[in-house]
């Protein structure tokens, strides 16, 4: 290859043969089971990156299936994702989560998300399945249970609008990518949205959920202190791009 070939094909490695095409990427019938819950406010602070800021004792558990999805295909995914305010330098002030960990099993988006936004994904093996009544949600980290969650199926009937809002909010990342010495070539906090959002169903019900500690699947860090809320929802979105509002290696 000449070094304007070179120049031309660099969109994402392997250079000649990439593990994920180019955007947009869009998901229908994006299958949600959101637990929130409280946890230690101090060990959010801890994990939180400046200059975000935690709000309150939350996290939000997620599980989602991801039946159809342009370049990517067919996977399951979960994480946690915790709420915070973000403040610009000319004072805008904006509230969304932070993508604290995700686990997925797919290499597709684990690689384009890590490359391109910075999402904190790892290969894993997340299951959502309809058990009669019940929903049940497993997160697996080879042999190792990780987490399990249950939640009554289509208990109460939601209104969309106040998903959608929610969807609506943004959501940030810290990216990092190292050099060939291993000291950080990229450290920024991302911005992102969900964007073209068509909420098709939502529900409420009880729900429980567990953590078992594990080395290398570190979702316990943040324990369940006491379940507030599960929410069940469906919808068709694409993932917005981000844009970089912090830069570490700049200040």
């Amino acid at each position: 290859m000449k070094l304007q070939d070179v120049r031309n094909k660099a969109f994402a490695m392997p250079v000649n043969n990439p593990a994920y095409p180019p955007p947009p990427y869009k998901f229908y019938n994006r299958e949600f089971v959101i637990i929130s819950y409280r946890t230690d406010p101090e060990l959010l602070r801890q994990v939180v990156p400046e200059p975000l800021e935690v709000i309150g004792d939350t996290v939000n558990y997620e599980f989602i299936r991801m039946p159809d999805s342009t370049g990517f295909g067919d996977y399951t995914e979960t994480g946690q994702v915790i709420p915070v305010r973000y403040t610009a330098p000319d004072g805008t002030v904006q509230e969304g989560g932070y993508v604290h960990a995700m686990y997925l099993d797919d290499n597709s988006p684990i690689a384009g998300g890590r490359e391109i936004w910075g999402f904190p994904k790892k290969l894993a093996s997340p299951k959502v399945q309809h058990e009669q009544e019940t929903l049940v949600c497993t997160l697996h980290y080879g042999s190792v249970l990780c987490a399990t969650a249950t939640m009554g199926y289509k208990h109460r009937e939601l209104d969309t609008a106040p998903i959608a809002k929610a969807l609506a909010k943004p959501a940030f990342l810290l990216k990092v990518i190292p050099h060939v010495d291993c000291s950080p070539r990229v450290c920024e906090l991302v911005r992102y949205y969900c964007e073209d959002v068509t909420v098709k169903g939502a529900w409420a019900g009880p729900a429980a959920l567990q953590f078992f500690d594990h080395a290398l699947c570190d979702v316990a860090r943040l324990p369940v202190r006491e379940v507030i809320g599960a929410t069940h929802y469906i919808c068709d979105l694409t993932l917005g791009l981000g844009t970089v509002v912090h830069d570490y290696l700049a200040d």
